[in-house]
Parts: C-alpha cells; sequence; structure tokens
C-alpha cells in the first residue's frame, strides 16, 4: 500500500472522528439544556450555542430536535446496557449480585438524566420521525433481556435466587429503580429524606438481595 493511500485512509478516519465527537458534543449540550430549562424551552439555535457549533452544523447530524431527542436516549441505554454486560459477567464468575449492583448503580447514579430519558421516552411513543431509533433501543433491551434470562435461569438452577420466572426478577429491579427517582425528586417527602444519597444507596442494597431465595413469603408462610 503507498504512502498516499495510507494518508488518504488517516484522514478519511481523523475526519470520522472529529464527526462522531462533534456529535457527541451536540449531545452533551443538548442534556445539560434539557436538565436546566425542561424540553419545551431548549431550541436548536441554544443547542448550537451551548455546543459552540453554528446552528447549520447541528442539522448536519440531527435533522430535527426530536432526533436530538432520541439520540439522548439511545446513549443512555448504551450506557446502562454496557454497565448492565459487565455486571452479568461478573454474575458469572460467581459474583451473584453484581448483575443488580450494576444496573442500579447504572440507574441511579444521576437521578436527574434517569428521569428527563424517562420522561422523553414516553413523548416519543409512536413518533414516525424515530421509528428506526426506537427499534434500535427495543433491539438492544431485547438482547439484554436475553442475557439476563439466562443468567437468571443459572443463579435459580443454583439455589440462589426465587423459583420463579426469571423475568420477575429483573421487572422488579426496574421498578425499584424507578420508584427510587421518583422518590428522589418528590416533594412530598424532602423533608424527611435529610441524605438522598444515603437513601439511594439503601434502596441499591435492598434491590441486590431482594429476590434471593428465602426471601419470598407466600400466603400462609410465618
Amino acid at each position: 500500500m503507498s504512502n498516499s493511500s495510507i494518508s488518504a485512509a488517516d484522514r478519511i478516519r481523523e475526519k470520522k472522528k472529529r464527526f462522531l465527537d462533534r456529535e457527541q458534543r451536540i449531545i452533551d449540550a443538548s442534556l445539560r439544556l434539557l436538565l436546566q430549562r425542561g424540553v419545551d424551552n431548549v431550541t436548536v439555535s441554544a443547542i448550537a450555542q451551548e455546543a459552540g457549533v453554528g446552528k447549520g452544523t447541528v442539522y448536519k447530524h440531527f435533522l430535527t430536535k426530536t432526533e436530538i431527542l432520541m439520540s439522548i436516549i439511545l446513549n443512555y441505554e448504551q450506557n446502562i446496557s454496557a454497565k448492565l454486560r459487565a455486571g452479568i459477567d461478573a454474575s458469572e464468575r460467581g459474583d451473584s449480585g453484581a448483575t443488580p449492583r450494576a444496573y442500579f448503580r447504572a440507574r441511579l447514579e444521576n437521578p436527574a438524566v434517569d428521569r428527563l430519558v424517562q420522561q422523553l421516552e414516553v413523548r416519543l411513543q409512536g413518533d414516525p420521525q424515530v421509528k428506526a431509533q426506537m427499534d434500535e433501543l427495543n433491539k438492544l433491551r431485547l438482547s439484554n433481556i436475553n442475557a439476563l434470562n439466562a443468567t437468571t435461569e443459572t443463579l435459580i438452577a443454583k439455589g440462589v435466587l426465587e423459583d420463579v420466572p426469571p423475568h420477575f426478577h429483573y421487572l422488579a429491579c426496574w421498578a425499584l429503580a424507578k420508584g427510587a427517582v421518583e422518590v428522589y425528586f418528590n416533594s412530598s417527602f424532602a423533608s424527611l429524606i435529610d441524605d438522598k444519597e444515603q437513601l439511594l444507596d439503601f434502596l441499591t442494597n435492598i434491590g441486590i438481595t431482594m429476590g434471593n431465595r428465602g426471601q419470598l413469603k407466600t400466603a400462609g408462610s410465618p
């Protein structure tokens, strides 16, 4: 391969890297503004200014604001997925609590972002502009579910977890994480909670062990 060919390939890779870096900068800027102002008070012009790029540059990456919102959801879900997979790997190496621990830490490390992403997903459900991206999101989740089923079935067979349908275990984790985020922001409980981080740590510890064998109490059991 000639030096000129190598240089051309390097230039293409560098151009692609700059493009992706700029796209991530736009997404990060959008997230900051959404957390500060709310979805309806953020414009593409404001995003461009926050990201330090021209408005036209934003449209080179995203055709609409809706596409930016969907990218935030996908970014967040991919981050959770990566941490969840690391937890599953650790579980397969013998740390039975690694999967729920990884999940709760991913969901609760920034409750404001988690709540925003949940709100964005509800907002964009059924929007034809982002159908392909929503399909990608669902495909990612299905892949995670298949992995969770496998590791959960193994832990049930070993007697570590309660013998219930595997999805009961991870849906319980999802419900607890969602409830934890809601409590974190609920003004009705504000006077009761002196240390929100301590509360989240407590709920995480509950989540790690709540499906363990012997935790389930059925009707008539002592």
